[in-house]
């Protein structure tokens, strides 16, 4: 299985949510990787992260965050891959303020948002991402949906 998701968070911390996130890819036959690194901590990392993601084979990126979660958006600042923000509820409120910080990213910086702590939508918006191109990842989805639809 070709890896084809890169989740990354900012904290081991935040990795509980991450493995959700790749039980789910799993599940739907994607080959996926976890990071953690931090926006804040390691900006340099992310930014080399971010700029060779493509070049390491990653269609899509699930980048998970809380707090001021500046993490999705310096990821997707650096790349033209689909990032999908994933808001971490973390400290006093609850995830509020990494909804609203990974949501209202500035014209041209698109991250889709899901919503807090949703890994398993991360995940499947993931895979109909990739499904546009990957006929088995389709099929999986197809197959994923008619089994929660029952």
């Amino acid at each position: 299985m070709t890896t084809s998701v890169g989740i990354i968070v900012g904290s081991k911390s935040d990795l509980k949510i991450a493995e959700k996130a790749a039980e789910r890819l799993g599940q739907l036959g994607i080959g996926y990787e976890i990071t953690v690194c931090s926006a804040h901590r390691s900006p340099e990392k992310v930014r080399e992260y971010a700029k060779g993601a493509e070049s390491q084979g990653l269609k899509v990126i699930i980048a998970g965050a809380g707090l001021s979660a500046a993490l999705p958006g310096v990821v997707a600042s650096y790349t033209t891959l689909p990032v999908i923000g994933l808001p971490i509820a973390a400290g006093s409120l609850g995830g509020v303020d990494s909804l609203y910080s990974i949501v209202q990213m500035p014209r041209g910086v698109p991250v889709a948002t899901v919503g807090i702590n949703n890994p398993e939508n991360a995940a499947i918006l993931a895979a109909q991402i990739l499904a546009l191109s990957d006929k088995t990842v389709k099929e999986n989805l197809v197959d994923f949906r008619t089994t929660i639809a029952q």
